[in-house]
């Protein structure tokens, strides 16, 4: 049984609510593939259409042991068919060149496959497929020698690059059954929550610089989240992204980055400032990939690591994520490390917890590439979340295994 259902059932309820909002979002763009994988269906006179997918799915089996708020300690078994990180999707990529000006559009739908029957406690009604369709991207671009402007509807900034360096992308991650994720009708978390922020799309306007000797410079603005129903957003949200791509020879590169937010919300004549500061380091030689990263926040990404859950800037968050990858023609092994500590937690009533909480979680994943475009994934995953000034507590071990297929 989830922890916070052994809680506070109208905290449950609530949560329940919150993830059927926001769990289908809580995984990143295709971007990353659509170099690679895009099919092009028409190219000519500067005009381009091409199409990039995904689908993926995975057996789990999470053994769990917990400890509820009355300090009760429980433990069961769960067995799942279920999506993984990424949900399955269809984008869309149409450009086309003006002299020299180049416009573009994207559009991304995605669905989770998690739906069968996630909710016991539902009303008939409510049971079965419902998968729902997820707009996570629909942008237009329009970019020449002095850079690129997006405008409409992508992926934030602030732990952008976190989460695309994540080795796991294509994996499971954690399932902590703390955010009522073993039983969930969306995806695993990958390390949202035990690393790094999910950055949620937003409607925006980016500006991204062209390449200045390495360095990459982006910077939005966001439509605000708000902190209450009733808060004043005089400003919207600021979010910027800097990166560094650098080669030392064909076998070896590095790359940094380092972004930010920032917010401002009134209530009830009290002012609340959201921010946040995301950074990391990945270096890559002869096969091995070493990553390391980290985030600190104020206000943003309390619940479940969501950037656009917002709330009192006493509430703090800070997280890091270590990873090692060695890949050997179509082999590659990952070894991962991640942690997320939230202070003032208390603050949060939709978690029903006070104080300190500490989420993490240790993995290791084998990926095999059986043909280009089709990969098989054995995986571990052990989650610990650590409450104790609320007696919650909880001890997650997850083996999955399952396909990922991209064209």
């Amino acid at each position: 049984m989830n922890v916070l259902n052994n809680n506070d059932k109208t905290g449950s309820m609530k949560m329940t609510k919150l993830f059927k909002l926001s769990l289908i979002t809580a995984t990143l763009t295709m971007a990353t593939f659509n170099a690679n994988a895009a099919v092009e269906i028409y190219e000519k006179d500067g005009m381009s259409f091409s199409t990039d997918g995904l689908v993926n799915v995975f057996y789990s089996n999470s053994s769990i042991d917990s400890t509820n708020a009355a300090g009760m300690e429980e433990d069961r078994t769960q067995s799942r068919v279920r999506t993984g990180f990424l949900p399955s999707n269809i984008g869309f990529n149409f450009s086309k060149q003006l002299s020299d000006v180049k416009i573009g559009m994207r559009s991304s739908f995605w669905v989770s496959l998690s739906d069968s029957d996630n909710n016991r406690d539902a009303s008939p009604a409510d049971l079965g497929t419902g998968s729902l369709i997820d707009v996570r991207q629909f942008y237009a671009t329009v970019s020449g020698s002095w850079g690129e402007v997006l405008l409409g509807k992508d992926f934030g900034l602030y732990n952008r690059a976190n989460i695309l360096g994540d080795e796991l992308l294509l994996g499971f991650g954690q399932t902590s059954d703390f955010f009522g994720l073993v039983d969930g009708g969306n995806v695993s978390f990958g390390n949202i929550a035990t690393g790094y922020t999910y950055p949620m799309p937003k409607a925006q306007m980016t500006y991204r610089t062209p390449d200045m000797n390495g360095f990459k410079l982006a910077v939005g603005i966001m439509d605000p989240n708000k902190t209450a129903g009733d808060s004043s957003e005089e400003l919207p949200r600021f979010e910027a992204e800097l990166m560094y791509n650098t080669s030392f020879n064909e076998n070896s590169s590095m790359k940094a980055w380092v972004s930010g937010v920032a917010q401002t919300s009134e209530i009830n004549d009290v002012e609340q400032n959201q921010s946040g500061i995301g950074y990391g380091v990945n270096v890559m030689f002869s096969g091995l990939s070493l990553t390391a990263s980290g985030y600190s926040s104020k206000g943003l990404g309390h619940v479940a690591g969501l950037d656009h859950i917002v709330g009192v800037d006493t509430i703090e968050s800070d997280g890091y994520l270590v990873q090692a990858a060695y890949t050997m023609g179509d082999n590659r092994v990952v070894l991962t490390y991640g942690e997320s500590e939230t202070t003032d937690a208390g603050n949060v009533e939709v978690v029903g917890i006070v104080g300190d909480a500490v989420h993490s979680n240790t993995g290791i994943a084998y990926f095999r590439t059986i043909v280009p475009g089709v990969t098989a994934v054995v995986e571990y995953n052990n989650t610990e979340v650590d409450a104790t000034d609320s007696l919650i507590a909880e001890d997650n071990n997850t083996f999955s295994i399952g396909a990922v297929v991209t064209f």
